[in-house]
């Protein structure tokens, strides 16, 4: 029977190899390890990497992370009091080149001490700048790994992202998707390893993703117009984070570290008021696109 601490230490595994490739890739930045406790129980490492080639910051997070369930998640989830358990890994990383897209993971494992257990995760991309080849890349790479296990993997997934990554009172994406799911479990013939199997190959998928991303458009010149444009849209991801985003607001109900949780936030933003881009300019027309129900495959 797969154990929770198997779980945790496959992720922590994971969080050395994609950092490990990151490091690679940017041939500058280099993470700093900063481990920390829960008073309420768990902990774990934030990995943050600053100032790079091509990551401007970014993390790489892993916890694990257990104790009494607060009253407010027990609520929101439509959950009976026992004590919980949760870990996983969290990525985000913010680029210096506004040609290389925002991108975010997250591969977890919650169960409780009643028995209720479930597996989340979900990856997503966040161009300044919608490419149509980035954007079909991205998302032939993420079904192939859905098709291994289940070919309603894909769609079922990749709708929920869209509706998940939503700016509502944008009336936006908060990109181009990617796939999203929660509180699965086994289904059939499945058993638990059927899932984190599933999970580990969504999480072994990031770093071959984004290294590609980072290399096709690392060099791309770019001007201050450029950059203010990335920094506007920076402050639309700051936007989701902070007032839609369930990890966000779990993070700070469980009375995780404050830090590790907000380390999704960009080092620059900008907010004008009332902004729109000038018709039919690169800006407008990323806009245009940031629309729900997207094919982007070939």
């Amino acid at each position: 029977m797969l154990t929770k601490e198997e779980i945790a230490d496959w992720f922590q595994g994971l969080q050395n190899d994609i950092c490990a490739a990151l490091e690679q890739a940017d041939e500058k930045g280099k993470f700093l390890t900063d481990t920390w406790e829960r008073p309420g129980g768990g902990g774990g490492k934030s990995r943050v990497i600053t100032d790079g080639n091509v990551i401007e910051k970014g993390g790489v997070n892993f916890s694990a992370v257990y104790g009494e369930t607060p009253q407010k998640i027990l609520i929101a989830l439509k959950l009976s009091q026992a004590d919980f358990y949760a870990t996983g890994v969290s990525i985000v990383l913010h680029p210096q080149n506004p040609w290389v897209p925002i991108i975010h993971m997250n591969v977890r494992y919650f169960e409780m001490s009643n028995g209720v257990h479930w597996f989340g995760g979900g990856i997503d991309l966040t161009p300044h700048y919608i490419n149509r080849d980035d954007a079909r890349f991205f998302h032939t790479s993420l079904k192939e790994v859905c098709d291994r296990f289940d070919a309603t993997y894909y769609p079922k997934f990749k709708q929920w992202a869209d509706e998940y990554f939503y700016i509502k009172h944008r009336r936006e994406t908060r990109g181009i998707g990617g796939i999203f799911f929660d509180r699965l479990t086994p289904a059939g013939d499945q058993d638990k390893s059927d899932i984190f199997a599933f999970v580990q190959a969504v999480g072994q998928a990031f770093a071959p993703i984004y290294t590609h991303l980072m290399h096709q458009h690392k060099n791309e010149p770019y001007d201050e117009q450029e950059k203010q444009w990335q920094y506007l849209r920076r402050g639309r991801y700051v936007e989701f984070n902070l007032v839609w985003d369930k990890g966000t607001k779990f993070g700070l109900d469980t009375d995780g570290r404050t830090e590790s949780i907000l380390m999704s936030l960009p080092p620059f933003a900008s907010w004008y008021y009332n902004y729109s881009p000038s018709e039919g300019s690169p800006e407008a027309e990323t806009v245009a696109q940031l629309t729900k129900d997207k094919n982007w495959l070939p």
